[in-house]
């Protein structure tokens, strides 16, 4: 793939966009001790806040001016998604083609800088109430003045939320992959090490004598991962195929016969977007709570939506399986496909073309979205079914494994593309090929 010139300069671009990420990953953020933001941390290893965490790359650990992530662009994408079915001006840019497109960006940049605003102030706000008297780490905030450091901690995360959705979309211009996705992907790989360290760590057991795990879990734990990425490789690519029948056309004197092909429709056709907007919406009520911490209500919320509890199960799963159907109805139009099929002149074998096509797709793909809805929620529980099983931290399966195999699935993908397009043989291509012979 390094012979093609422009694809080894995306490759390389992208290369360098995702290091300058993680070396921000470590520039904290003014008026804020580090040392005492991980002790925080290390008490809380298993709670929202390791959500948060997660999904910065380990940014909120360092308290840097990366903490907010990419959330802050992902729940701005979110609103505008959901503003296209009910709001029609919203819902005619997104049929306007490339000139509504950048309209809707433009707009979701706009207001990613809003809640980036509003996000902030309320990690500000959090990080006073831990810092103050009767909170958790004292000395936390190092800057004396209450509202120069909010407006400071505002303004570097709210930079650095801003800055993260600009590499991003130069990865999505200039590179190669899906730029959001890429960002929570590298934040994700780059914690492994740690995470493999930690899990090796309560295997074996502390100095004080309490055991770890034995050998034989060890093992289930490292079958038990290796088969989680195989289940979710084989439904990453499984398809349903619809059968589609092309008519008989005419070229000046010549006739073509009819030829068929068929339709495919995705097992999982909203990828690695809904549990990472279920996990986006679940953070909600945590950073509102954190702002009124002598609120019993909220509070109280924020426990029952922690990780490990059985009402964040139910929340989670029930959000992952409303953007699964949510998602597949923004990305895929039956009508649509439908029309275009009737206008191409190719029909369904026994479904007759306009209506009754789309109707047939849309009870397909309903049936499709089910399964990969399912597939998903057991991926993404996964880890807090073994951490009540093993009482261990298990890092290597749910959410972050799916994002992981999805976006490097992906990105292969996208990969062959460029050298399918140039004529190259793909990844897969057998290298022992007989070379043809000259005849005369």
């Amino acid at each position: 793939m390094f012979k093609i010139p422009e694809l080894r300069k995306r490759i390389l671009f992208t290369l360098a966009l995702l290091a300058v990420y993680r070396i921000g990953c470590f520039i904290t953020t003014p008026g804020v001790d580090r040392l005492k933001m991980n002790l925080l941390f290390g008490g809380d290893g298993q709670g929202m806040l390791s959500v948060f965490n997660f999904f910065s790359g380990g940014a909120l650990e360092q308290m840097s001016i990366f903490a907010l992530g990419i959330m802050p662009y992902i729940s701005a994408s979110i609103i505008f998604q959901l503003l296209g079915v009910v709001v029609p001006s919203v819902e005619r840019k997104q049929k306007e083609g490339e000139a509504g497109r950048r309209a809707i960006n433009q707009w979701t940049r706009y207001l990613t800088l809003g809640i980036s605003i509003v996000q902030g102030a309320f990690m500000a706000t959090y990080l006073q109430n831990l810092s103050g008297a009767g909170g958790e780490v004292a000395g936390l905030v190092t800057m004396g003045s209450v509202w120069g450091f909010k407006l400071l901690t505002i303004l570097s995360l709210t930079t650095g939320a801003v800055f993260i959705m600009w590499l991003g979309e130069q990865i999505n211009d200039r590179g190669i992959g899906n730029g959001i996705s890429l960002v929570i992907f590298a934040g994700i790989v780059a914690r492994l090490p740690n995470a493999l360290r930690t899990l090796y760590e309560q295997a074996i057991g502390d100095s004080t004598g309490t055991v770890g795990l034995s050998m034989y879990q060890v093992i289930l734990l490292a079958v038990i991962v290796v088969c989680t990425i195989a289940f979710i490789c084989f439904f990453e690519k499984a398809q349903r195929r619809i059968p589609i029948q092309h008519a008989k056309r005419m070229v000046g004197r010549d006739a073509f016969s009819d030829r068929s092909s068929y339709l495919p429709l995705k097992l999982n056709t909203a990828g690695v977007i809904p549990p990472i907007f279920a996990s986006s919406i679940l953070m909600f009520p945590a950073t509102v709570a954190g702002m009124f911490p002598q609120n019993e209500f909220l509070q109280s919320m924020r426990v029952a939506l922690m990780p490990g509890d059985w009402r964040h199960i139910l929340f989670y799963v029930g959000l992952i399986v409303f953007f699964c159907f949510f998602y597949t109805a923004v990305v895929f139009n039956p009508v649509d496909v439908a029309d275009n099929l009737k206008k191409s002149q190719a029909s369904i074998p026994g479904i007759r073309p306009g209506k009754m096509t789309a109707e047939y797709i849309d009870r397909a793909l309903s049936r499709v979205t089910v399964v990969g809805a399912v597939y998903i929620s057991l991926v993404c529980i996964l880890p807090e079914i073994l951490v009540s099983s093993f009482q261990v931290q298990f890092y290597f399966g749910g959410t972050a494994l799916l994002i992981v195999v999805g976006v490097a699935l992906d990105t292969v993908r996208q990969i062959e593309d460029h050298l399918t397009n140039r004529h190259y043989e793909g990844f897969n291509a057998p290298t022992n090929r007989p070379r043809l012979r000259k005849t005369a």
